[in-house]
């Protein structure tokens, strides 16, 4: 167990100053920049370390193959990306995890009956390109490269101008995926748990307001004169939180990024950009969600004078893990069930029809998307023991 412990400690002394700030202690890790393409490297040593084939598509989703026995393969891993001002522990712990898992069925004598691969999707954060789980949505086929080539980051650079794009054959073999992820709340903090098994993922999307106004001086503009689309942002995020909290606890609705022309502090703007995060237990609560928050926005903007436009960015709808398999993990060990209220690439894999399931590990700050985010060592090294638990069942 000691060398276990020394193998996990290594790869996280390994990844932990990668894409850090010095300042606050958060990360940026955006895909097809020198971090994460730092991060890639990384795991390319790790995978020929221990002697795994590496597969990498147009778009850089990458699978390290430990080849072994015929028929469907088992997937596993997670994701490099973060967001800004993410922890260390979302998306590459279950990585580090799959690695880890690897050595422990290999300590075992586990013979596989079917080949094993540990994947990294690109871009699952969304937070480069705004469309969350970019790269397992291509590696499954439900977006096309032709749709998202297009995309543009803050700075106006376009998705296909990083990478050259296409189309992608990564999972063709694949049979079966298994995630772990560090737990995004409080859930297995209360349940005294250090794992537990998703059952499914609330729907969620991302939604894109424009308020348009009139530009003018702070100063010499009177009140009633202005056409202001701050105002009428304000009171839609105020309306937000309000329509959230009257579904709770099965809604939630956030203005986390806002962008503002010409932003300037004795200006009225012109222009206010902003992008609000729902979420919520079924796609008729979301919608529904989702079409207040609008028609709020709507009669404001018409009592301010203003303008406002709504468009989806990314949606993505209820998934519900198969009742099946997330028995089959959970139910031997008595490891708790519980809902996800973030989006995975599990989720993005099921729905094409990839039988999925997740494991979470426990995070004691119950806090995540934030340098706050953590997971004790014992608790990540039982969340390998279950991992490697769960394959070794899948490979037989």
């Amino acid at each position: 167990m000691a060398e276990r412990v020394d193998d996990l400690e290594r790869m996280w002394a390994d990844l932990a100053p990668v894409g850090r700030s010095a300042c606050t202690g958060g990360y940026l890790r955006q895909p097809w920049t020198s971090a994460e393409l730092e991060l890639r490297a990384w795991f390319g040593e790790q995978a020929a370390a221990r002697g795994l084939a590496v597969e990498t598509d147009a778009v850089g989703n990458t699978v390290a193959w430990w080849e072994a026995g015929t028929g469907p393969g088992v997937l596993t891993g997670s994701h490099l990306d973060s967001v800004v001002e993410g922890g260390a522990y979302d998306g590459p712990l279950g990585v580090v995890s799959a690695l880890a898992a690897v050595d422990r069925l290999r300590e075992r004598g586990v013979e596989p009956a079917r080949p094993l691969g540990v994947g990294v999707f690109v871009e699952e954060e969304g937070s480069r390109f705004g469309l969350a789980c970019l790269g397992s949505r291509l590696a499954t086929g439900s977006a096309a490269w032709a749709d998202v080539e297009g995309l543009t980051d803050r700075d106006g650079i376009r998705l296909g101008d990083v990478v050259e794009g296409g189309s992608s054959s990564l999972l063709a073999g694949v049979g079966s995926f298994v995630e772990l992820h560090v737990e995004q709340g409080r859930a297995l903090v209360d349940l005294d748990a250090a794992v537990g098994v998703a059952s499914g993922i609330w729907p969620h999307g991302r939604w894109r307001f424009d308020f348009t106004g009139t530009a003018d001086h702070a100063g010499t503009t009177r009140m009633e004169d202005r056409a202001d689309p701050m105002l009428t942002f304000s009171v839609t995020a105020l309306a937000a939180d309000k329509q959230a909290r009257l579904a709770a606890p099965h809604a939630r609705a956030t203005f986390g990024r806002v962008e503002v022309a010409p932003n300037g502090t004795n200006a009225i703007p012109s222009r206010v950009t902003a992008w609000l995060d729902a979420r919520c237990s079924s796609d008729d609560a979301l919608d529904a969600l989702v079409a207040a928050v609008t028609d709020h926005a709507v009669a404001r903007a018409e009592r301010d004078g203003t303008a406002v436009t709504v468009k989806a960015e990314s949606v993505s709808g209820a998934v519900s893990f198969e009742p099946s398999v997330v028995a089959g993990v959970a139910g031997p060990r008595r490891w708790p069930v519980l809902p996800t209220q973030a989006g995975h690439d599990a989720g993005v894999l099921s729905a094409a029809g990839i039988p999925s399931a997740m494991v979470f590990v426990r995070n004691p700050t119950g806090v995540s998307h934030s340098p706050a985010e953590h997971a004790e060592v014992a608790d990540c090294l039982a969340g390998v023991e279950a991992l490697a638990d769960v394959l070794e069942e899948a490979l037989r």
